[in-house]
């Protein structure tokens, strides 16, 4: 899928991300950008962003990038540092390659807010599934 709407069509059926917020902004070889607008939802006990929103878009950013051409991947492992506290209004994570191979791929994911500050840093391990 080429196409940036069938992209979002097909990634509707992404329920958990979807249905929080999270949206297909752009889509490369190898690369997606996605977008959350960040609402009360979003927030933990004390106001703060909850750790899991930034995760969630940041496996979702993962799951277009590497899955919008081809499905194939699936996330392996998963590293991700907190970096600052949102100040923004908005979560962005955007997904490139590192190492595309033959059975494994790997992700570096750098999630942001609408302002520029950098919120985590993640990487991603994927297990390319076998079609039969």
């Amino acid at each position: 899928m080429d196409n940036i709407e069938q992209v979002r069509e097909f990634f509707a059926n992404d329920r958990f991300a979807t249905e929080n917020g999270a949206v297909i902004d752009e889509i490369g070889d190898n690369y997606a950008k996605v977008s959350m607008e960040l609402t009360a939802r979003h927030r933990n006990a004390m106001g703060a962003l909850m750790g899991g929103a930034t995760f969630t878009l940041a496996d979702f950013a993962f799951a277009v990038a590497c899955n919008h051409k081809e499905v194939s991947a699936v996330s392996l492992s998963t590293n991700i540092t907190f970096l600052s506290p949102l100040r923004g209004k908005k979560l962005i994570a955007e997904a490139h390659c590192v190492k595309d191979g033959r059975s494994t791929c790997y992700y570096k994911v750098s999630v942001y807010d609408d302002i520029g500050t950098m919120v985590a840093d993640v990487t991603i391990n994927g297990f390319k599934v076998r079609k039969a």
